[in-house]
């Protein structure tokens, strides 16, 4: 899949995604733990961006963190995900982003598994997912 950057309006943004999508992607709100469709989801296949379709995360990377999101020790590509500092709710963490539309997932942290140590910790509503499909396929 082609990285090109995607740049759309509000408005572009808003006609694509669902609300609750838009508030998360667009907005970087947070769902409620333990809610979204993904936290609790064990089928192989990729994780894409909701917005963009950009290949994101493996099943093969996902695990079970007890954070009650999507949790993945490492993304398909270093490339794929944008890092930004994030000082909202009192809080420093590091936000994650998709690389190709800016589209906020979560926040990565530093108390994963082996062999990264990460825990890229991401909103169901920020991801698709593709069963079955190896990172770089078409379907």
């Amino acid at each position: 899949m082609s990285q090109d950057k995607v740049v759309k309006s509000d408005e572009e943004w808003r006609a694509q995604l669902g609300p609750d999508q838009f508030e998360v992607c667009r907005r970087k709100a947070t769902e409620r733990a333990f809610t979204g469709r993904y936290w609790d989801h064990h089928e192989q296949g990729t994780y894409c961006c909701a917005a963009c379709r950009a290949d994101l995360f493996s099943s093969a990377t996902k695990y079970d963190s007890g954070s009650g999101w999507p949790s993945f020790w490492e993304p398909v590509a270093a490339d794929r995900i944008a890092v930004e500092e994030d000082r909202s709710h009192g809080m420093r963490r590091t936000e994650i982003l998709c690389a190709r539309c800016g589209s906020h997932l979560g926040h990565v942290f530093e108390d994963g598994p082996r062999p990264t140590g990460l825990r890229y910790c991401v909103n169901s509503l920020s991801l698709d997912f593709e069963p079955g499909k190896k990172e770089g396929e078409s379907k």
